[in-house]
């Protein structure tokens, strides 16, 4: 019998334990082991039953456990210890704080990442910040995650927290979240979508004075509202905001925008990222007034898909009196886009006429020019579409500053966007990168937590793994052999008993039944080695390239002295059948009464899940193809807790791979087709396994120990350790992004934005008129077209300006090694100074040397720039003039 309605019964709790609730409600629980310990106190059994999730906790413990609870003075003192310990932590000082008098340079004792050469004082770092993502994986009781997008927004969010940066997140509330996965009988992903109740979750709904909830609305064609409410996680001292809009007021199509997680067509789409960005840039506001925060300087967009809260911004700016290119000035300095994906068709795009309907003179931001607002997104550049409205696109334009995630992922980006810079080699297109990190107190085993708080304090090993520091990690360098081994196998226990548990349930919701499944309890060992693969299943990653030669593999698995075992996780995308034939592929194998209890695929792979699996694996393997992983964190929580990679030279292992904490498993890019590619590189994949992996793990060495192999385990943790954290990385966005941006932001005053955006307006209309016209060139001992390493080549450079002046150009040699097709590699570029101008033809002189400071084969170019104290970048307006043919000694000198 169904119920026509649900409502959520709210225990009370006794005076004396009042302070559970709100310790149940901020979600630092979800990383900090005495909370979570208290919970698991008030009832151990209930605890694992609620998923280790407080609030379910405290909605089914009983009225006699609460009340013995209230009487026991041992229980009372530690609830009052943990909640003075959460009152501190939100409101003492921490990292972001203690910059004020610090001078610019100075380097905090043992603060994580590269030196801060450019840490600006307190003054100049943002008053407040917002921070928008589609999906936020802070905890599994807050399922609002698909993959690694929303767990690195969800790590950003608790390492700034950390950090005691004044970050406000901003997301939507979707009411069945991402997808549930189970397997059919033969294999097939299936998918649920259970429904989610925010009463149930850890948030609370934000309300106006007079206690109804607040409501942030959207216009939309013929007429009608797209209306929400925002509903508050606590993450640690980060706000996040979830808009809803499963609200009464709406129509039943407007109720089912934030219906799933990357669901529906490409309208439903529309309307979720018009309502994340217009929507969250008017929660932000609303939540500001209510609450008294300071009002973000800075607007960080994670990926495209929250991109239109620039335009949201915009149209603020344009009804206090700032018109449309001033605005879009002032929106730009202070906005941060970072890109996640390395191919186009990880970007969400839309037909022009859809958007021009949500935008036209109905729709939303009205008195915003819609020609104006599809500008900013249509892929109108060299081998785009230009029918199409590109998000990422748009993210970019309305961005001063942009990044990747990884160094390689920041290459790629900068080739595969390269066309909104048109004249620039892509290395000069202005994406820098940030390499991402995972908030360590999530990820880390709290058996690895123990063993370093015996060796260096519980204080230090809490702080190393919040904030970093290279000196605390190095403690590990003293934990005995026999101790890390230990630890090694107690995690690899832990891993098969819930592996098995997984399993069974599985296979009963395959149809499987009790007496069937005896051979379950020895499905794994915890004697042997055991390599892990989880991660979504998107074509590029290769779920089955460890299939490739099954053979090969089930020799691997059946090794009678040295056998390996394999646990396999990932979910495909709804709509993609080709990634669910890849699971069913995979499944099938495992399902092999032959290999079973040596190689498993546990369905529905989430962070409960996660958190079980990296820390019990001894080996994380990662096999995309190159250089389609942006980053690929999952390997660096892995480091985390000992377990060592085994991957491509992708994503994050590219920069910082070495012999001796892994792996790398060598490329085909050169192959033929792509199944000789997934042939030659699955056959390396055996090799290392057989040759180099199983041997190092196998082997004894002092105190009948595998010492080599814990020698790596060591070296992860000390060099590894102190690079991947969330912490370096939150520190680096703020260094090095969102100090600037404030900067920026501050400095374009209405008057700068509007003198910015009218000499860029005047500079575009001009550059037509902008020609090098001559290039002349003297090396002091230059002979039949060589120069000796150490000369001095003189430039004279001529240059037509039309109506644009001096203060307007930057003119600019450019030098470096060329090759054979006369491509300057490793280009430096060097300003040259006007020496004497106009002419009778308005042209201008420009003169400079330029030091041969290299030998062989060398080159070099002149070009013509737009500058401006207030450009971010000499390439921000994509124009650029080079000489022709025709121009003169262009060509470049050779030298010896």
């Amino acid at each position: 019998m169904k119920a026509i309605r649900r409502f959520t019964v709210r225990p009370v709790l006794p005076a004396p334990l009042h302070p559970l609730s709100e310790l149940a409600r901020n979600l630092r629980w979800s990383w900090h082991t005495g909370t979570r310990e208290l919970f698991r106190s008030v009832d151990p059994e209930g605890w694992r039953a609620s998923g280790e999730d407080p609030v379910r906790l405290l909605g089914t413990v009983s009225a006699e456990r609460l009340t013995q609870l209230a009487g026991d003075q041992r229980f009372l003192e530690n609830l009052a210890s943990v909640a003075d310990d959460l009152a501190r932590y939100l409101n003492g000082p921490r990292w972001y704080q203690e910059q004020s008098g610090r001078p610019t340079g100075a380097e905090p004792s043992e603060a994580p990442g590269p030196p801060t050469a450019d840490l600006p004082h307190t003054g100049d770092l943002p008053r407040a910040l917002a921070y928008f993502s589609p999906e936020f994986g802070v905890t599994a009781a807050l399922p609002q995650y698909s993959g690694g997008l929303g767990i690195l927004a969800g790590d950003h969010l608790k390492a700034a927290s950390d950090l005691g940066v004044p970050l406000i997140g901003v997301g939507l509330l979707y009411r069945h979240g991402y997808f549930r996965q189970s397997l059919s009988r033969d294999g097939w992903q299936q998918e649920h979508y259970p429904v989610l109740d925010p009463n149930e979750l850890p948030v609370s709904l934000l309300r106006e004075g007079d206690g109804t909830p607040s409501v942030v609305s959207l216009a939309l064609p013929g007429g009608r509202s797209l209306r929400a409410h925002i509903w508050i996680a606590s993450v640690g001292r980060v706000p996040l905001l979830m808009l809803d809009s499963d609200v009464e007021e709406n129509g039943p199509g407007e109720r089912d925008v934030t219906d799933r997680l990357y669901g529906g067509g490409s309208e439903h789409r529309l309307l979720q990222e018009m309502l994340l960005g217009i929507g969250g840039v008017r929660a932000v506001r609303t939540y500001c007034r209510l609450s008294g925060h300071p009002e973000p300087e800075v607007f960080h967009t994670n990926e495209g898909h929250a991109g239109f809260l620039g335009l949201e911004r915009i149209r603020e700016l344009g009804r206090r009196g700032l018109e449309f290119d001033a605005a879009l000035e002032t929106v730009r300095a202070g906005t941060v886009f970072t890109t996640h994906t390395p191919v186009p068709a990880g970007i969400d795009r839309f037909d022009r006429e859809l958007v021009a309907h949500h935008f036209g003179y109905d729709g939303e931001l009205a008195g915003v020019d819609v020609e104006r607002v599809l500008q900013l997104g249509m892929e109108t550049y060299p081998g785009g579409e230009p029918n199409l409205f590109n998000m990422a696109v748009m993210g970019l334009r309305l961005a001063q500053r942009a990044n990747g995630v990884s160094t390689l992922h920041g290459s790629v980006s900068r080739g595969m966007f390269a066309g909104l810079w048109p004249g620039f080699d892509p290395e000069e297109v202005p994406i820098a990168s940030i390499t991402n990190g995972v908030h360590a107190p999530t990820w880390v085993a709290p058996e690895v937590v123990r063993l370093g708080a015996r060796q260096i304090g519980a204080a230090r090993t809490e702080d190393a793994l919040s904030v970093g520091g290279s000196r605390r990690w190095d403690a590990v360098a003293e934990i005995p052999d026999a101790e890390v081994w230990d630890l090694r196998r107690v995690l690899r226990e832990n891993l098969v008993k819930e592996v098995r548990g997984r399993l069974r349930t599985s296979w009963l919701q395959r149809g499987a039944v009790d007496a069937e499944l005896g051979w379950i309890d020895g499905v794994l060992d915890p004697d042997v080695l055991t390599i892990g693969f989880a991660r979504r299943v998107p074509s590029y990653k290769r779920l089955t390239l460890m299939l490739r030669d099954r053979d090969r593999l089930m020799d691997l698995l059946l090794h009678p002295d040295r056998p390996i075992q394999i646990v396999v996780a990932g979910k495909a995308h709804p709509a993609d059948d080709g990634g669910k034939r890849l699971v069913q592929e995979l499944v099938r194998f495992a399902d092999d009464p032959r290999v079973r209890h040596r190689i498993v695929f546990l369905p529905d792979y989430g962070m409960r899940m996660a958190q079980k699996l990296y820390p019990g694996c001894d080996v994380w393997l990662n096999n995309p193809l190159r250089p389609l992983e942006a980053c690929g964190t999952s390997g660096m929580k892995a480091a985390l807790n000992g377990c060592l990679n085994l991957s491509v030279l992708d994503g994050w292992w590219d920069e910082w791979f070495e012999p001796d904490f892994g792996w790398s498993i060598p490329t085909a890019d050169g192959a033929a087709t792509e199944d000789r590619r997934d042939d030659l590189e699955a056959g390396a994949l055996y090799e290392l396994i057989e040759q180099r992996v199983v041997p190092r793990f196998y082997e004894k060495g002092r105190g009948a120990l595998p010492d080599r192999w814990i020698e790596m385990v060591r070296q992860t943790l000390v060099t590894l350790g102190p690079k991947v954290l969330a912490g370096r990385m939150v520190r680096e966005y703020v260094e090095r992004l969102y100090a600037p941006a404030a900067r920026a932001h501050r400095a374009l005053t209405p008057d700068a934005a509007r003198e910015l955006a009218g000499w860029k307006g005047r500079v575009r209309a001009a550059w037509p008129g902008v020609a090098v016209d001559h290039v002349e060139a003297v090396a002091a001992t230059a002979v039949n077209g060589t120069a000796e390493l150490g000369s001095t080549l003189s430039l004279r450079i001529r240059v037509c300006l039309g109506e644009l002046g001096p203060d307007d150009v930057e003119v600019q040699a450019v030098a470096g090694r060329v090759d054979s097709e006369d491509r300057i590699g490793g280009a430096e570029s060097f300003p040259l100074k006007p020496a004497a101008g106009p002419d009778l033809e308005g042209r201008w002189t420009y003169e400079g040397p330029l030091a041969l400071d290299r030998t062989g084969p060398y080159g070099y170019t002149v070009r013509v720039l737009p500058s401006h104290r207030l450009l971010a970048s000499s390439a921000d307006l994509g124009l650029v003039t080079l000489p022709t043919e025709a121009t003169g000694e262009g060509a470049g000198v050779l030298m010896r």
